[in-house]
C-alpha cells in the first residue's frame, strides 16, 4: 500500500468526513450524500479518491453500490505510523538509559 496515497486522501476534510461516516456501517452513495454539503457526483469523486487510496472498497448490491471501509488499508497505515513510534520509543529508552548512566 502507498501510505502517501491514503494521508493525501485524508487530507481533504470532505474525505475525511465520508471516511469516518463509513467507520458506523457500510453506505450506499445517497445515504453517504446526505448531511453533507455537496453534490452526489462530487461525493462519487472523493470516493474514489479513497478507493484508490484503498481506504475504501465497493460492493455492489443490486442495483446500489455499497462503500465500506477496508480494514486492510487501515491496517496498513497503522503499521505505517507503528514504525515511528517504535522508533521514537527505542530512543526513548536509550535516552534514559543514557541519562541514567551519566548520572553516576
Amino acid at each position: 500500500m502507498n501510505s502517501q496515497l491514503a494521508f493525501n486522501a485524508l487530507g481533504d476534510p470532505t474525505r475525511r468526513a465520508i471516511f469516518e461516516k463509513l467507520q458506523h456501517r457500510p453506505m450506499a452513495v445517497v445515504d453517504i450524500a446526505d448531511g453533507l454539503p455537496i453534490s452526489r457526483p462530487a461525493v462519487s469523486q472523493h470516493l474514489k479518491v479513497l478507493k484508490e487510496a484503498k481506504l475504501i472498497t465497493l460492493k455492489t448490491v443490486g442495483n446500489n453500490n455499497i462503500y465500506e471501509l477496508n480494514r486492510d488499508g487501515i491496517l496498513a497505515m497503522r503499521n505505517y505510523l507503528d514504525q515511528f513510534w517504535d522508533d521514537a520509543l527505542t530512543n526513548f529508552k536509550a535516552l534514559a538509559e543514557q541519562t541514567e548512566k551519566d548520572k553516576k
